[in-house]
C-alpha cells in the first residue's frame, strides 16, 4: 500500500491538518480502501508525500493507533488492524459523516450563510433523496430544470 495512500490536504479548510490525515485514513478504512494487514507509507514518507510537518503525520498515526484502527511496529512499519466489530465499523462511517457534516457547516458558515439558509437547502435535498434514492441525481435534475 505504501505510495498507492490518496489523501488530499486542504491547508484553507479551518480543519486541522493532523485531523484531514486522520479522517481521510479512517474513511479509506470504513469504504475498504484499506484492508486488514496493509501497510502504511512511513510517518517521513506520508509526511514528504502531504508536504506535511512530520509532526503532524506521527499524531495521527498516534492518535489512529490508540483508536485500534493501526498498529505502528517499530522497526516493521504501521498496518491496518482487523476490525474489532461491526460496531467499530459504524462507529468511523459515523466519524466520517460528522466530519463532512462539519465540513459542510464550516464552509456554509465561511461563505456568510445563516443557519436558516442552511437548513433550507438541506431540508430540500434531504427531502429530495427520500423521495429520488439518489443524492447524486439532486445536482445533475437542477442543472437540467434551469
Amino acid at each position: 500500500m505504501r505510495g498507492n495512500l490518496h489523501i488530499e490536504i486542504d491547508f484553507r479548510s479551518g480543519v486541522p491538518i493532523y485531523l484531514q490525515i486522520m479522517d481521510q485514513i479512517k474513511h479509506l478504512i470504513a469504504t475498504n480502501e484499506l484492508k486488514p494487514g496493509d501497510q502504511l507509507p512511513t510517518v517521513r514518507q506520508l509526511a514528504a508525500d502531504l508536504r506535511v510537518n512530520f509532526n503532524t503525520v506521527a499524531r495521527s498515526y498516534k492518535l489512529l493507533d490508540e483508536a485500534g484502527a493501526i498498529s505502528t511496529q517499530h522497526g516493521r512499519g504501521t498496518y491496518i488492524l482487523e476490525p474489532r466489530s461491526q460496531e467499530s465499523d459504524t462507529r468511523l462511517r459515523l466519524d466520517d459523516l460528522l466530519r463532512l457534516t462539519r465540513q459542510y457547516l464550516h464552509d456554509a458558515h465561511r461563505l456568510g450563510f445563516k443557519p436558516e439558509d442552511v437548513r433550507e437547502i438541506l431540508e430540500t435535498n434531504l427531502q429530495y433523496w427520500q423521495n429520488n434514492d439518489n443524492p447524486l441525481q439532486i445536482e445533475e435534475e437542477r442543472n437540467l430544470e434551469e
